[in-house]
């Protein structure tokens, strides 16, 4: 399902329509950007927890050069579905 698609969803399910379910879909994922960028978490109860995890400096084998290249640490957003999600997939 791409954005569009899930507007459309989002639109049939709450009646409202589908420029401000775009709007509100906007909002939500900036909202969501900007609380992991300055380190907050956002759990969701039932639905799941996202979170920036620290990936740590780790050496790997480029198969392309033959050399072993050294990838730094960095920033990674994370998301865990909660206990609800989980069951209603089965």
């Amino acid at each position: 399902m791409n954005k569009n698609e899930f507007v459309s969803e989002i639109s049939k399910k709450s009646n409202l329509t589908k420029k401000d379910c775009s709007l509100c879909l906007g909002a939500i994922t900036q909202i969501i950007q900007d609380a992991l960028k300055h380190g907050d978490n956002i759990n969701l109860v039932g639905f799941g927890k996202f979170e920036v995890k620290h990936r740590a400096k780790r050496v790997s084998f480029n198969p392309q050069t033959k050399k072993m290249q050294t990838i730094p640490s960095k920033k990674v957003p994370t998301f865990k579905a909660g206990k609800a999600l989980k069951s209603a997939i089965g």
